[in-house]
């Protein structure tokens, strides 16, 4: 029987080997023996704390969606201009622990479950929704909410495609280099556009990306 108290260091264990897990194989075909293994605990205590392998594949991927958030939250408030609130989306996006091989290679597994798992699939559309959001918003200090929403979208896309990229280590990039990218992207489309009349002064919402 699970000792009294231990339920929540034993599935935050069970959902960091999962991502380890899946993120080694580079896919969701993993069991739920596997993944106790990892977490140093029995098949029969995986299943007691989470029922079945989706509803643990689920919280895996709601914990990198929150640790994302958590990180987009603080970088955010730690921005003073929406130029700075731009960058920090692109940086907490692209930060070291979000680019290791083993979380690309998770993410990119989850997106390709999304095409069967309702619920997954929602997590994933959350994140996106949220991304472009805040994005948007710091952008429509530059241009009116069409552009900058799509604006907003193609440095979403950048991001994600910088995510393909490293996972079928096709030249990859550096995290250094990626940020940069990224950013020379968002500098060259905002330096076309025409200077805005009345440029936004609204705070940040509190929400972060890829969360």
């Amino acid at each position: 029987m699970p000792k009294i108290g231990m339920e929540p260091v034993r599935r935050k264990a069970l959902v960091a080997a999962a991502l380890k897990t899946i993120g080694a194989q580079g896919s969701l075909d993993v069991t739920m023996s596997e993944i106790a293994r990892e977490a140093g605990v029995s098949p029969a205590l995986a299943h007691h704390y989470f029922g079945s392998k989706q509803h643990l594949l689920l919280a895996a991927i709601a914990s990198l969606l929150n640790a994302l958030r958590a990180d987009a939250v603080t970088a955010l408030q730690a921005a003073h201009t929406p130029r700075e609130r731009v960058s920090a989306l692109i940086r907490v996006s692209l930060e070291a622990d979000q680019f290791t091989p083993e979380t690309v290679a998770a993410w990119l597994a989850f997106y390709v479950e999304a095409q069967r798992s309702e619920e997954m699939r929602r997590l994933l559309v959350i994140y996106a929704r949220r991304l472009h959001s805040n994005l948007t918003h710091a952008l429509k200090a530059f241009a009116p909410p069409p552009v900058a929403g799509r604006l907003a979208e193609g440095t979403a896309a950048m991001i994600d495609g910088l995510y393909i990229r490293q996972s079928l280590r096709a030249a990859p990039l550096s995290l250094k280099a990626s940020v940069a990218l990224v950013e020379d992207y968002v500098t060259g489309q905002l330096a076309a556009l025409p200077p805005v009349q009345s440029p936004a002064h609204s705070p940040a919402p509190a929400s972060g990306d890829r969360s």
